[in-house]
């Protein structure tokens, strides 16, 4: 069947890998799609795999050559997706759009990782000239294919009309479980599972929860990967040992799709060889600025988030590599004990607890960086949604976000979740644990900065008094800050002459 008048229901900007695949996922959900790429052999490529998958006489991808003949194909009013990089490619394609006759009522809708003050001040700019809608995708290339998590915010007419094509694209959970049903073949449609979209408020509110969402992936990839390099440098496992242990990890409460991952990663050798590749890739962990995003975020909100930060200072350190190479010959470390199998089982076993906790506590941060974030921008967010949405075709998928979802549901207005009784009850029973796997890594000499981190985030929102009563003396004493007393009315400030002696110390 000619393509030659054929008009379709989507346009779609944008065919790189997300963007090809978001392509044929639309196409297999039964959707016509009018693609267009400044480079014409993406667009090909888009054509060329969509025949190949295809399993009708009708051609579901028409190839457009510039902005004017994607409108030509195009059902009125149009809907039109972005998949471009963030930054100045999102403002060049909606200039472009303009310049090629878009009306006010059509939809523009930006899936890109598009910073979340961006988001807002695109929708204000063009306004008058097409509703801009954003959409963040979470899944990565296979998610993007066969169901992604999808967090969409902007105008809630618009969602009205979006809302049947992202909810048919989404990854779908059995409702009763809220385990993933997976697709993994194209043309496969999943049937009465509740799908992983949900709107999350006005402009710029999805982007927010997309940052929050990478800034927890962050920190989880940070913890698993700490979590290795006890087990090798500290406990001399080999990578295949490793693959073993995580994998009988990954059946128990630590389930996700990231510990999954990590498995085939430890496992992969590369054409047959025996060297791991995991031994072969260079220690310099890449970012794209989400991570870096979420934690300035914290800091503007006033969130404590250290074990999100904590994981953006681990791949910042690890670009330092020949600081790192050159410290390692003139700086000393402990020296490795031996151990027996029993006593480096009770090693293993500590670990996966401070796993379990660290993870707890680095979604905790992420959860209440979005109540605050809220309260501040105004926003109403449904947290138990977005619990579930998270729950399959995101990077962050993992079996205990069902647990997150309950507590939310049991509460909608709890302030955190390690004040939550599941949770409690898991920090509880495993802390000891916990603690004494940091000790284990400090004498083996493996740093966990991200893991760490969270038992110090755990212990401070534990404890009923921290030392910030001595630091506001401080700041009284050198800066007339003022502080107050826990024997007077909540507000009141107060004010101390400090001695004499030491003002001038001061002033000197």
């Amino acid at each position: 069947m000619t393509t030659e008048n054929m008009m379709c229901d989507i346009g779609f900007i944008g065919l790189g890998v997300m963007g090809k695949n978001l392509v044929l996922n639309l196409a297999d959900n039964g959707y016509t799609v009018a693609a267009f790429d400044l480079s014409t052999d993406k667009v090909n490529d888009a054509i060329a795999q969509d025949a190949l998958e295809n399993k009708s006489d009708k051609p579901r991808v028409v190839g457009c050559s510039s902005y004017t003949e994607l409108f030509s194909r195009l059902k009125a009013p149009h809907t039109i997706v972005l998949s471009v990089p963030a930054g100045a490619p999102v403002d060049h394609v909606c200039e472009s759009l303009i310049g090629a006759g878009i009306q006010p009522d059509d939809i523009v809708i930006d899936t890109g990782n598009s910073l979340w003050v961006d988001t807002v001040e695109r929708e204000k700019k063009y306004k008058n000239n097409f509703i801009l809608f954003s959409s963040a995708v979470s899944g990565g290339e296979t998610g993007a294919r066969f169901g992604p998590a999808l967090m969409p915010s902007g105008s809630p007419y618009a969602w009205t009309r979006i809302k049947p094509i992202w909810e048919a694209i989404a990854a779908k959970v059995d409702p009763q479980t809220g385990k993933p049903l997976e697709r993994t073949e194209p043309g496969q449609i999943v049937e009465n599972g509740d799908p992983c979209a949900a709107y999350i408020g006005p402009a710029g509110a999805g982007h927010f929860v997309k940052m929050v969402h990478n800034g927890i992936e962050y920190a989880d990839m940070q913890i698993i990967c700490e979590a290795y390099h006890v087990l090798r440098a500290g406990l001399g496992y080999s990578p295949e040992e490793i693959a073993g242990i995580f994998e009988n990890w990954n059946k128990g409460p630590l389930d996700s799709y990231l510990m999954e991952i990590s498995v085939e990663v430890l496992r992969h050798k590369p054409n047959n060889d025996e060297t791991p590749l995991v031994d072969l890739i260079l220690d310099k962990a890449g970012q794209k600025g989400t991570g870096l995003w979420t934690a300035i975020s914290a800091l503007e909100v006033g969130c404590p988030a250290p074990t999100i930060a904590q994981a953006v200072f681990a791949r910042s350190i690890s670009s330092f590599k020949n600081l790192r190479v050159e410290a390692s010959t003139k700086l000393e470390g402990p020296t490795l004990p031996t151990l027996s199998d029993s006593e480096k089982q009770a090693y293993v076993d500590r670990l996966h607890d401070a796993i379990y906790c660290s993870k707890i506590c680095a979604y905790a941060q992420g959860f209440q960086l979005m109540s605050l974030a809220a309260k501040e921008y105004k926003w109403t967010l449904n947290f138990a949604n977005i619990a579930k949405i998270w729950r399959a075709g995101c990077i962050i998928r993992a079996i205990f976000l069902q647990s997150i979802t309950d507590a939310f549901e049991r509460d909608s207005e709890l302030e955190n979740l390690l004040v939550d009784e599941f949770f409690i009850e898991q920090l509880n029973k495993h802390q000891i644990n916990w603690r004494q796997a940091i000790a284990d890594a400090t004498i083996l000499g493996v740093p966990i900065g991200a893991i760490s981190s969270s038992l110090s985030y755990y212990d401070s929102v534990r404890c009923g008094v921290l030392p910030a009563n001595l630091l506001q003396g401080q700041r009284d004493f050198f800066g007339a800050h003022t502080f107050e007393r826990v024997d007077a009315p909540a507000g009141k400030k107060f004010h101390v002459e400090w001695s004499s002696e030491a003002r001038k110390l001061i002033e000197l």
